[in-house]
């Protein structure tokens, strides 16, 4: 690798020898990861790689058979416009665009379409895209948690009693969305997407900011509508800690994989404070008084935030344990 003028940080290029060991598959794989990453923005290096590999005794012949097969396929098929578009309608308007070239017919009818519309279908593909915790069981659990709260403090009379559950319990459901958004378990593109420059950390982070953007607003507008307990912590008290459990359940899933850490976690809020909350009363006040000291106060909010920037820092380092498949 060529460094830059420091010889540090991240501006280095591939050199020849770099790009004749990875097109021979000799490279070390921390080695292969970084020049994939780097030629996404490196067009003078991706052409360096790419003549390497076509150079190559045995990558060169594949690549020039699989070059030919493609050409002489694409002359034996018909051409096909890439922009045509068949909108089906009402079934009453005319055809606008036909035979206006070879192979293109583009289709409008009526004042509507049926068709999904282009605004709606690039939404969709980002919620789809985000993870399959924004599409499954989850996201409904974190809906019901988020309304029946409101439902038993307003519909069944219970008050000011709702809100410590509510506290105690937000916490560790994005965990829940985390851990079903990325790994072997949660995720059936979970092998092509890792193995893909942009896998790893950085999806696995996407996904988890994707959850938390659906999670964090969806609780704290619950736990602000609820009625407030005397003395109690606000709405937003959660936030600092929720966000250090995440933290903790990516680095922890590091070692262990994404389920098993935020299992671990959870499991262990469950035991060292919500237990212990819950001794004195499953709601009301008792549980409150119970779960003030892990919320409440400038002191314990300084001390989640420096667990969240701990569990952040592990995760950098440990961000190279992510390029690596996980384990049944």
């Amino acid at each position: 690798m060529r460094r830059g003028r420091s010889g540090l940080g991240p501006h280095w290029h591939v050199d020849g020898e770099l790009a004749a060991r990875y097109a021979a598959g000799t490279a070390a794989e921390s080695d292969a990861w970084s020049l994939e990453k780097h030629v996404e923005a490196c067009g003078a290096c991706a052409a360096a790689v790419s003549s390497a590999v076509r150079a190559g005794p045995e990558t060169g012949p594949l690549l020039a058979s699989i070059r030919a097969a493609v050409l002489e396929r694409a002359v034996q098929e018909p051409r096909e416009s890439v922009g045509s578009r068949a909108y089906a309608g009402n079934g009453t308007g005319p055809a606008i665009g036909a035979g206006t070239g070879a192979g293109t017919t583009t289709t409008v009818t009526g004042a509507g379409t049926t068709g999904v519309p282009p605004r709606l279908s690039r939404a969709a593909r980002v919620v789809w895209a985000a993870g399959p915790a924004l599409r499954g069981a989850w996201l409904v659990a974190l809906v019901v948690v988020a309304l029946g709260a409101v439902a038993l403090s307003y519909g069944a009379g219970l008050g000011a009693s709702v809100r410590p559950l509510l506290l105690v319990t937000a916490p560790v459901l994005p965990l829940a969305g985390v851990a079903l958004s990325y790994g072997l378990h949660a995720d059936p593109l979970y092998e092509i997407a890792t193995s893909t420059p942009s896998g790893g950390l950085r999806l696995l982070l996407t996904r988890a900011a994707a959850v938390l953007a659906v999670s964090v607003p969806a609780l704290t507008l619950a736990g602000a509508v609820l009625p407030v307990a005397a003395g109690g912590p606000g709405a937003a008290a959660w936030l600092l800690p929720g966000l250090a459990l995440t933290l903790a359940a990516l680095a922890l899933g590091s070692f262990v994989g994404g389920r098993r850490g935020a299992a671990a976690v959870g499991a262990a809020w469950l035991a060292f404070v919500v237990a212990p909350a819950a001794a004195g009363g499953p709601a009301g006040a008792a549980l409150m008084a119970g779960a003030s000291p892990y919320f409440a106060g400038p002191a314990v909010q300084s001390g989640w935030a420096a667990g969240a920037v701990a569990c952040a820092l592990l995760l950098a380092a440990r961000r190279r344990s992510f390029d690596h498949l996980e384990t049944p």
